[in-house]
C-alpha cells in the first residue's frame, strides 16, 4: 500500500520553458539554440546544467545565478508554470488518504515561490533547503524523513532516470515514471528505466488509483 507520495518539480509539476528561456536571455542567446542545447545533453544522458556550459565552459552558475538576481532577472513561478494536472491531482492523492510531499533539486527561491502559490501538499521542500541534492542517497533520506512511512510504503514520482527512478528506487522507494518533458519522454522506453520503474504513467492524475489499488 502507498501511504505518501513525494513529487520531483521541474519538468514533473512545473513546466521549465520560464527557466530555459530566461537563461538564454541573460546569456544572449536564442531561445531555440538552448532548447536545442537541453536536448541534446538529454540524449547524451548528461547534467542539464551541461546545456549551460555548452555556451560559456568557463561559466560559474552560482555566481551567475546571483547576478541574475542582483539584476531583477531572477527566478520566478506561478500559477501558468504548473501543469494542468498538478492542482486536481495532488487534491485526488490527499482525498485518498495519502500524505503529499512536494521535494526536487531547486533553490531555496523556488520553495519560496512554490510554497506561495498554496498548492495541495503537505510540505513543499528543495534540495537546497536540505543541503543535499539529488541523487546523493542523502536527499533520499530526506525524502524518507520527510514521507514518515516506510520505503515501501513511499512513492516517489519524477521524470529524471539518473535524478529520481534510479537513486529512489536504490533507496528502497517505489517508483513511477512520468514521460513529461524531455528527459521523461526520451527515456520513457528504455529497457533499464522500464525495469526500475513499479509504474510508468503519462499524467499525474494516475497516481491517485495507484494509491486506491
Amino acid at each position: 500500500m502507498i501511504r505518501a507520495v513525494v513529487l520531483d518539480i521541474g519538468e514533473t509539476l512545473t513546466r521549465d520553458d520560464r527557466y530555459w528561456a530566461s537563461w538564454a536571455d541573460w546569456l544572449g542567446v536564442s531561445r531555440h539554440t538552448l532548447s536545442a542545447l537541453v536536448g541534446a545533453v538529454v540524449v547524451a544522458g548528461r547534467d542539464n546544467a551541461d546545456a549551460v556550459r555548452l555556451l560559456r565552459p568557463d561559466i560559474d552558475i552560482a555566481a551567475e545565478y546571483a547576478a541574475r538576481e542582483a539584476a531583477g532577472r531572477g527566478e520566478r513561478l506561478d500559477e501558468t508554470d504548473l501543469y494542468e494536472d498538478v492542482r486536481p491531482a495532488l487534491t485526488a492523492l490527499r482525498a485518498a488518504g495519502a500524505r503529499v510531499v512536494i521535494a526536487g533539486n531547486q533553490s531555496t527561491r523556488a520553495g519560496d515561490l512554490l510554497r506561495s502559490l498554496d498548492l495541495p501538499a503537505d510540505l513543499i521542500v528543495t534540495s537546497a533547503e536540505w543541503g543535499t541534492a539529488k541523487p546523493a542517497p542523502a536527499f533520499f533520506a530526506r525524502v524518507l524523513e520527510a514521507s514518515g512511512h516506510p520505503a515501501a510504503e513511499t512513492l516517489y514520482v519524477g521524470d529524471h532516470p539518473a535524478n529520481d527512478i534510479h537513486p529512489a528506487r536504490a533507496a528502497g522507494l517505489r517508483t513511477a515514471h512520468i514521460r513529461r518533458g524531455p528527459w521523461g519522454h526520451w527515456w520513457a522506453d528504455d529497457p533499464t528505466v522500464r525495469a526500475a520503474a513499479d509504474w510508468s504513467i503519462d499524467s499525474l492524475a494516475e497516481l491517485a488509483d495507484i494509491v486506491k489499488e
